[in-house]
């Protein structure tokens, strides 16, 4: 009897420890998403296109007012073409939201998870994070620009990473000036 009293005891004591060591400074600052705005640029060899995707949910954990973390969920299936107009941008938004491109009946959303952060400068923060598109995650590294109620990066994207595939010079030859390069940028601002 006295051995299991003990043991309880001990348990106890170790949850007890583990708990004080968990930082009750952390917080989620919760992301505007009516308010923040992700817009993205596509260029070929003959041009470029231009829209916007839908933040569908996303967070930032601080820690005594340093950033630490995040998470940002994106609505595939809010792709928009900005730069035209009428049946081509139906027809390029459609393209876009088909399994040519992100597939979006089947991979409805993007994730976007922050793994780890240095502090680079009193505004900005070198940040890693898990990118997930089409079920295929690869890690990407950009700079995080950060005020009180705002956060701002541009990031680089290597589509051929996530299986988008179509017009890539990267898995189909003699395309010439129908090729769509790899890199697609993102331009993101964020309120909360």
């Amino acid at each position: 009897m006295k051995k299991n009293l003990f043991k309880g005891a001990l348990a106890s004591t170790v949850i007890v420890s583990l708990l004080s060591f968990t930082n009750v400074n952390a917080q989620e600052k919760k992301i505007e998403v009516k308010d923040s705005n992700i817009e993205w640029e596509g260029e070929k060899v003959t041009g470029s296109h231009e829209g916007t995707i839908d933040l569908k949910d996303g967070y930032f954990t601080m820690e005594n007012g340093e950033l630490k973390g995040g998470e940002f969920v994106m609505d595939m299936t809010s792709i928009t073409v900005t730069d035209l107009e009428g049946e081509d941008k139906g027809k390029l938004e459609g393209h876009l939201k088909s399994d040519d491109f992100f597939g979006v009946n089947n991979h409805p959303t993007a994730k976007l998870v922050i793994t780890s952060v240095a502090k680079k400068s009193n505004d900005t923060y070198g940040v890693v994070a898990d990118l997930t598109i089409k079920e295929k995650t690869n890690s990407i590294t950009f700079d995080l620009d950060m005020d009180k109620n705002s956060a701002s990066t541009e990031l680089t994207i290597d589509r051929s990473k996530y299986d988008v595939r179509y017009g890539s010079g990267s898995f189909f030859d003699n395309l010439g000036d129908k090729t769509i390069y790899d890199n697609f940028e993102l331009d993101v601002e964020l309120k909360f």
